[in-house]
C-alpha cells in the first residue's frame, strides 16, 4: 500500500491559531483522539450530519478520508481543519471548507462540528474566527458559503456572531441523517469580514 502525507508546505500547511485554539490539517495521530470524540458524540451530531460510512470511526476508515483531504488539498478543492485547545490539546471538532472554485467566483463552503464535550461553549464561534482570515488571506477566497438546517439554532449564532448574512432558503438542498433537508443559506464577502 503506498503511503501518502499532507503536503508541509503551501495552503495544506496552514495552521490558523488565536483565542487559545489553533487549527491544521488532520494526521493519522489525531485518529484515536478523533474517533473517540465522534463516537462519544454521536448522538449529538447525527441530526445535523450526512449518514457516516459504516467503518468511519476505523482506523482504514480514516485513513481513506485522510487520502481524499490529501486530494482535495492537492487539488485546491477542499481544505479540512481540526480544531484543538492549545492548553491541552484538546480536539473540539473540526471545520471544512470544500467545494473551492476559482476563477470569476474564488468562493467556497464551509461546513464545521463541535464534539457534544464542547458545544454551546463559544469554541466553534472563535474557532470560525480564527479561520477566516486565512480563508480570505493566503486562500484568497471573496466570498465564503455556509447552509444550515433551520431548526439548528446553535448553528445558526455561530455563523450570525460571525459576520456571516442569512440570503435564503434552498428547498431539500442536502441529503442529512438520510433525509433530504430544507437548509437556510448563509455567505460572508471579504469586505465583510471583521477580522
Amino acid at each position: 500500500m503506498a503511503l501518502f502525507r499532507l503536503p508541509t508546505s503551501g495552503p495544506a500547511a496552514l495552521v490558523p491559531r488565536g483565542h487559545g485554539l489553533l487549527l491544521r490539517a488532520p494526521q493519522m495521530s489525531d485518529f484515536p483522539q478523533w474517533a473517540h470524540l465522534r463516537e462519544t458524540s454521536r448522538a449529538y451530531l447525527t441530526p445535523w450530519e450526512p449518514i457516516w460510512p459504516s467503518d468511519d470511526l476505523t482506523r482504514a476508515g480514516f485513513r481513506r478520508r485522510l487520502r481524499r483531504y490529501a486530494e482535495d488539498i492537492a487539488s485546491d478543492r477542499s481544505y479540512p481543519f481540526i480544531v484543538f485547545r492549545e492548553s491541552d490539546g484538546a480536539m473540539i471538532g473540526g471545520i471544512t471548507l470544500a467545494n473551492v472554485r476559482r476563477g470569476i467566483v474564488q468562493a467556497g463552503t464551509i461546513g464545521y462540528w463541535v464534539g457534544e464535550p464542547h458545544a454551546h461553549r463559544g469554541h466553534m464561534t472563535t474557532a470560525l474566527r480564527v479561520l477566516l482570515p486565512t480563508l480570505f488571506g493566503e486562500l484568497n477566497l471573496h466570498r465564503i458559503e455556509a447552509a444550515c438546517i433551520p431548526t439548528n439554532a446553535p448553528s445558526i449564532r455561530v455563523l450570525e456572531k460571525c459576520g456571516f448574512t442569512r440570503e435564503g432558503l434552498a428547498r431539500r438542498y442536502l441529503c442529512i441523517n438520510g433525509v433530504w433537508q430544507d437548509h437556510l443559506l448563509f455567505g460572508i464577502l471579504h469586505e465583510d469580514f471583521r477580522g
